[in-house]
């Protein structure tokens, strides 16, 4: 008989608050695995599907149940999963906008290719921190017609190049850095001024000030003499000015968004430019290369670490909106919000 299951649910578009509610449990398919959830991490994506309903999403099915990122013990495993056990301690990513896949639950399903084992050193809020961060950094940086990095490696050789990571303590930056530095390569970056020794404790080489009315200028500076292996835009708005960083630079004219490119806005002389989607990496070699490889042996030898850093906001499913509401109240720098249950 399969447990019983619970889970926060958005029973109409821009619903307010969640509703918690029996839900079904899901039952576990081909190369998937079903995690009792222990922790939920939240992303601005949370807030942004409750807030902005069908303005973002008009596809997505009511009632819905969100939330991408989770860490917690394996419950069951898929008829030909091999390389996962019942009991395991995981992260991992639910990101198909099913209920099934659904974080806000008690119970999720997870495709073994996003998910990894983790130590028993490691806290399941910790862990819980990195799924989608994670996921949208290795996308951009691995994917075939992304900024196509080399892998990265617990013994990275030096490629001799530079990469621009814009908002470098964010959740995504946080983790395209340490992916860049484990792949053997330099990382310049930008942040705010409160957050330059934690990026720099992350891996990146130099830091600069966003808001600096001479940051674009600067960043040429500081990549004369180097050769460029691309930027990473992560926040909207900001893309420009990674775009006129990479022109006047020497090496890749790459730039890849964590968001969106309207095609009309990328300037001539930039060779490739495009937006991802998180989750992608399920349908190619660098789910498997990144999630079943790379994450389980670096964090066990502490060569990638679990950040931004988790505030535990409360305890059990009824907390997920107050976590949702100070999200999106401004209230995460360099840090992630999160639930345990």
């Amino acid at each position: 008989m399969a447990p019983t299951n619970k889970a926060a649910v958005l029973p109409q578009a821009s619903a307010h608050p969640l509703v918690i509610q029996e839900s079904e449990y899901p039952t576990v398919g081909k190369g998937e695995i079903i995690i009792k959830v222990a922790a939920i991490a939240i992303n601005p994506m949370d807030w942004m599907i409750q807030t902005l309903g069908d303005g973002l999403f008009s596809w997505l099915s009511y009632p819905f149940i969100g939330g991408t990122d989770v860490a917690g013990t394996v419950a069951e495993i898929g008829p030909d999963v091999t390389d996962f056990s019942v009991g395991d301690r995981v992260l991992g990513l639910g990101i198909g906008f099913v209920a099934r896949e659904g974080a806000f639950q008690e119970y999720v399903a997870v495709h073994t290719n996003l998910a990894s084992r983790i130590p028993d050193s490691l806290s399941f809020a910790d862990a819980s921190v990195l799924p989608l961060g994670l996921t949208t950094a290795a996308g951009a940086l691995y994917e075939p017609g992304n900024l196509e990095l080399a892998y990265p490696s617990l013994d990275p050789k030096p490629t001799g190049k530079t990469l621009l990571v814009w908002a470098g303590a964010s959740s995504v930056g946080t983790n395209a850095i340490q992916l860049a530095v484990a792949s053997g390569y330099e990382v310049i970056t930008t942040a705010s001024p409160k957050n330059f020794d934690y990026v720099k404790s992350v891996g990146a080489s130099q830091v600069f000030d966003y808001s600096s009315p001479t940051v674009v200028q600067d960043l040429i500076e500081a990549f004369k003499g180097k050769t460029s292996a691309g930027g990473l835009a992560i926040y909207p708005g900001f893309e420009d000015k990674v775009f006129e960083v990479v022109l006047a630079s020497e090496g890749a004219k790459v730039v890849i968004a964590a968001m969106p490119l309207a095609e009309d806005k990328v300037p001539a002389g930039i060779e490739r430019a495009r937006g991802i989607f998180a989750g992608t990496i399920k349908d190619n070699e660098v789910g498997g290369i990144i999630f079943n490889k790379f994450v389980p042996e670096a964090l066990a030898a502490g060569k990638f670490r679990a950040l931004p850093p988790p505030v535990v906001v409360g305890e059990g499913l009824e907390s997920l909106q107050e976590a949702v509401d100070k999200l999106k109240g401004g209230a995460a720098s360099a840090k992630k919000l999160v639930v345990t249950l």
